[in-house]
């Protein structure tokens, strides 16, 4: 009798928790249906734009429960964060990434995959960007389902050109920037995995086989936590925020190198105090990358936050822009209302669906410690 009633609690514990998030995604699906409904009754077919939208929706929701995976997978994985404080932080700084720096015009065929120009009829353009953009959600949630984290930028470019191909024929797709495109699947992942291995490789040379371990990490992880963050500050100056600010490289790098100083002379003297109260031994020198590690999944996050946001809402802004205008546009502004959605979409997607897809991307491709996790981060960006 006992048994029978710890398993009717255990069975309705899941289901509870699946009701909560059916119901609130049905909430958020709702909210949007009212808006958009209320601000397209001047356009002909406003139902398209209520089903773009809600595909959009869709597609962040699914990008929040895939992509942001890896940006605090290697923090989950070295412990450094709790899923749920990884969680907190990714929907935090996803939401600030996608509204701050979201952009305010994206060219929704930048890459050059199809050639709108061959798309003489709104009403076929309109189809097209829902078609990719709905492939892209499906193939994403087909993939989250199986544990497998996949590129969200790639799902969105095989769903345009896919749709371009089915709309224009093959003529209207641009294969030698797609070719480019399967190039980078390969040369990503062997970069990625040179540039974790050689700072790892450092990191044990300068640090974990040094004689005196505790003197050269007072040494070397101040500079490792520098050239993080002017790496992240460089990233997120010329990516996250060139929507609102477009500078040089040289700039970038100049204002990320001043941001990089100033937190060198403010974690100096925080890690050689930390430094005063550990053990000579790896474990010790190890909790050194803890705060390193909360930095980068924060960091990550906005810059993924602000790029990536343009995945689930770009094509959506196309649709938007071309249905006001009644014509076949090449750049779209993104109203207010698009980005939120986007930014909402994402953070329910990981709150909800993300925590399977962090375990795989922290603890079941590799076993990590801080160090190597900080390494992952420092490689990501």
């Amino acid at each position: 009798m006992l048994k029978n009633k710890v398993f009717q609690f255990n069975n309705i514990q899941p289901m509870k928790s699946q009701i909560f998030k059916l119901s609130t995604l049905l909430v958020f699906g709702c909210i949007i249906v009212l808006y958009v409904n209320k601000i397209s009754s001047n356009i002909n077919q406003p139902y398209l734009l209520i089903t773009a939208a809600i595909i959009g929706a869709y597609m962040a929701i699914n990008i929040g429960a895939n992509d942001v995976a890896n940006n605090v997978g290697p923090a989950v994985g070295s412990k450094a964060l709790t899923l749920g404080g990884a969680i907190v932080i990714a929907a935090v700084f996803e939401s600030m990434g996608a509204i701050i720096a979201g952009g305010e015009v994206i060219n929704t065929v930048k890459k050059g995959i199809i050639d709108p120009a061959l798309i003489q009829n709104s009403n076929e353009f309109v189809w097209l960007m829902t078609a990719a953009l709905f492939a892209a959600a499906i193939w994403l949630n087909i993939a989250t389902s199986f544990g497998a984290p996949v590129s969200t930028t790639h799902s969105v470019v095989g769903g345009i050109l896919g749709a371009g191909i089915a709309a224009g024929g093959f003529e209207i797709a641009n294969w030698q920037v797609f070719g480019k495109i399967v190039a980078s699947w390969v040369i990503s992942p062997v970069l990625g995995g040179i540039i974790a291995a050689s700072f790892l490789y450092l990191i044990k040379r300068q640090i974990t086989y040094h004689r005196h371990m505790i003197r050269a990490a007072k040494k070397i992880v101040p500079l490792l936590i520098a050239a993080m963050i002017w790496v992240f500050a460089t990233y997120i100056i010329l990516k996250g925020l060139k929507k609102v600010w477009n500078p040089s490289f040289f700039t970038a790098l100049g204002i990320g190198c001043i941001f990089a100083i100033a937190v060198y002379l403010i974690c100096k003297p925080l890690v050689q105090r930390i430094s005063e109260s550990i053990q000579h031994q790896k474990e010790s020198v190890n909790e050194l990358f803890t705060l390193p590690l909360i930095l980068s999944a924060a960091l990550l996050s906005f810059a993924h936050g602000a790029n990536d946001v343009a995945n689930a809402i770009g094509p959506l802004a196309a649709i938007n822009e071309t249905l006001f205008n009644s014509e076949v546009i090449k750049q779209a502004t993104i109203p207010l209302w698009i980005l939120l959605t986007g930014a909402t979409g994402i953070a329910l997607g990981l709150a909800f669906y993300g925590p399977k897809l962090i375990r795989t991307v922290g603890t079941e491709i590799t076993e990590l410690d801080k160090m190597r996790a900080f390494c992952i981060a420092m490689a990501a960006a």
